[in-house]
């Protein structure tokens, strides 16, 4: 539902397939504290928030969404195809800790457009909002939208997806464009906080950024982009003339 007025027609809903856990228990908390980029201490029960799971040496495994279900409980979401890789990250760092991990069969449903901000749901990007759960509602009379009607608004947003601006193993937290909304620079340890720490204390920009592109009709995910022909960067996600692309030290792309 609404928190207020919707202009559904300004809106669409569309799936937005997330792997999704719960970890519960009671030490829960500090537990999951001592392992993300984001500080979760400030987060009131039904609150979340971004965050990176990232490893030693702070490259990324996976860029993951925290919502607090209860006082010792906490339901973490990823891009599809990535629960796995998260749940093996924690579980490496769960040493005599009082939490279980447990995989939900939850959906995901994006609501996005312009009013979307004002549905009942989770953090998300750009103008939308998340709903998730087992049987996710969405606001009646609400457009379905597609695939290709999320990417738009993803590419739109500039907000990286795993495995396409996000290399597990390989991209760090400065590429992504959104350091800002999933890291706290004042929380204290967690793995992977010192390289973190210290590009932000340098001000040192990162060797690749992650920008919004217009790209040639035709071009595909891997390709080159260029400017007055000369390769900058790599195409990273692309709907027609709109992509995202990883863009070298700088450059500034061309709207």
């Amino acid at each position: 539902m609404c928190g207020k007025r919707c202009d559904t027609e300004l809106m669409f809903s569309a799936p937005y397939p997330r792997d999704v856990v719960r970890v519960d228990g009671p030490d829960a908390a500090t537990f999951l504290q001592s392992q993300l980029s984001q500080d979760i201490r400030p987060l009131a029960v039904g609150e979340s928030t971004w965050s990176f799971l990232l490893q030693p040496t702070g490259k990324i495994d996976v860029l993951l969404r925290i919502w607090r279900s209860g006082d010792d409980s906490f339901v973490l979401d990823t891009d599809a195809g990535y629960g796995e890789a998260m749940v093996a990250r924690l579980n490496r760092f769960k040493i005599r800790v009082k939490a279980e991990i447990t995989d939900l069969p939850w959906r995901c449903v994006a609501v996005r457009g312009e009013g979307a901000a004002d549905v009942e749901g989770l953090v998300s990007w750009g103008e939308g909002i998340d709903v998730l759960g087992e049987a996710p509602l969405v606001p009646s009379g609400v457009r379905a939208g597609s695939a290709d009607d999320l990417l738009a608004a993803r590419i739109a947003s500039a907000w990286p997806a795993m495995g396409c601006e996000i290399v597990p193993g390989e991209t760090i937290p400065g590429e992504t464009g959104v350091v800002a909304v999933a890291v706290n620079f004042t929380k204290g340890c967690y793995p992977g906080q010192e390289l973190v720490e210290r590009m932000d204390s340098r001000g040192a920009a990162p060797p690749k950024s992650l920008q919004r592109v217009t790209v040639p009709d035709g071009t595909e995910v891997g390709d080159a982009y260029a400017i007055d022909g000369e390769s900058v960067g790599v195409v990273t996600s692309v709907l027609g003339t709109e992509a995202l692309a990883m863009v070298k030290r700088g450059v500034e792309a061309r709207p």
